[in-house]
């Protein structure tokens, strides 16, 4: 993909507040492309339950046509807020009715994009779907790209939201797209039941951001006063994706341990035991460009995950961050995490997690911290774009 232009389409909008590999793509396609990034269209009820926020009302002042649509983030790299109020259909039973009124917010969008791609005098395109399968069901038929991919970065039916309606769509939408990629071995399996040209093409770091090097001197203010070696987490604390009671388990093992969780918590967690429990650490959320500088103080870093459906394809981005500042790393075992298991200890049961922190901060030197730094620095989004390139270059050959 080069001297290409390429619209991508997707659940995470340009101004979300956590990382994102579809943003992350992005960037790097439009390296070579011209690239248009659009965020999802506002819907009905996001606008009733949040028109007094910021980013709600940036929304609807481009619908009014206070706004406009369409921004450029720099160099070929544009940001399109959909001029246009989608319906929320998701309770809707289903079948015909929901595909009714998904059809018609999908020829909605469908119309924003080509009101843009007019605007910005592009003709042929790439169609790039990111775990759209609502809003960007229809859009290859309604669109005509020169090629249709579809981008599978979690495995979204196993949150109830999603599985609702998507059981039944997103095969068919895998199944009807040209080409399909997937940032985990277990989703490339799992799209090419439903399509043959389904591909592996790994995960992408910002090495540059996670360079020790650059870090301002000492510690954050919040370590001043911990003397204690360190277990870290940074990250959402999400209840769905992490284990509360392995976390526990973790800090009454290693009662002279510091455990630090930097991240925002959901309900669950606020509510949890852990907050009971004297060695554990709750930072809140942070700065995306002041992690590295909390990674950095941790002593041995963490990802005490959940092994269900939502996680069992996952591939943690924050794996590739601990390592790519050379940083001992304890996680729970998963079929992804295999690719790791020469550089990461890898645990399938807490017991094993607590003897393996303990393992890792003791055998822990510069070797080691080199040869974690070595594979995080072949995980990176040029090398993603050089594998969908391959793929596509094999699929229209």
């Amino acid at each position: 993909m080069e001297n290409e232009n390429i619209v991508i389409v997707g659940q995470q909008p340009w101004d979300t507040d956590i990382g994102s590999n579809c943003k992350n793509l992005a960037e790097e396609l439009s390296k070579k492309n011209t690239v248009l990034y659009v965020n999802s269209p506002l819907d009905r009820i996001t606008w009733i339950r949040g028109r007094n926020e910021a980013k709600v009302r940036r929304r609807w002042n481009v619908i009014r046509k206070r706004l406009p649509a369409l921004v450029q983030l720099g160099g070929s790299l544009w940001n399109l807020y959909p001029d246009k109020l989608v319906e929320s259909i998701n309770w809707l039973p289903k079948g015909y009715f929901f595909d009714v009124f998904n059809k018609r917010n999908n020829r909605l969008l469908a119309g924003a994009i080509r009101d843009a791609l007019d605007e910005l005098q592009l003709d042929d395109f790439i169609l790039f779907n990111d775990n759209e399968m609502f809003k960007g069901f229809y859009l290859k038929e309604m669109l005509k790209p020169k090629l249709s991919i579809y981008y599978s970065r979690d495995y979204m039916l196993g949150v109830d939201y999603w599985k609702r309606h998507g059981e039944r769509l997103e095969p068919l939408l895998i199944g009807k797209s040209d080409l399909c990629f997937a940032n985990s071995i277990y989703l490339a399996e799992y799209c090419a039941k439903y399509n043959p040209n389904s591909h592996y093409i790994g995960q992408g770091c910002d090495i540059e951001a996670l360079d020790i090097e650059g870090l301002p001197e000492g510690k954050p203010e919040e370590f001043r006063d911990i003397q204690a070696p360190i277990v870290g987490y940074v990250g959402s604390l999400d209840s769905n994706r992490l284990d509360i009671d392995l976390i526990a388990h973790i800090a009454k093992s290693l009662p002279d341990y510091q455990v630090v969780l930097v991240g925002p918590e959901d309900t669950v967690f606020q509510s949890s035991e852990l907050h009971t429990i004297a060695n554990i650490v709750f930072l809140g959320k942070k700065a995306a460009g002041d992690l590295p500088r909390y990674i950095n103080a941790f002593d041995v870093c963490i990802n005490p995950q959940l092994v269900n459906s939502i996680t069992i394809g996952n591939y943690p981005r924050k794996i590739d961050e601990y390592l790519a500042m050379g940083k001992p790393t304890v996680a729970t075992y998963t079929l992804t995490m295999e690719a790791f298991r020469d550089v990461v200890r890898l645990a399938k049961t807490k017991e094993d997690f607590v003897a393996h922190i303990l393992d890792a901060r003791r055998e822990d030197n510069d070797e080691l911290q080199q040869e974690r730094r070595n594979v995080a620095a072949t995980h990176t989004w040029e090398q993603c774009v050089r594998e969908m390139n391959r793929h596509i270059g094999a699929y229209v050959a």
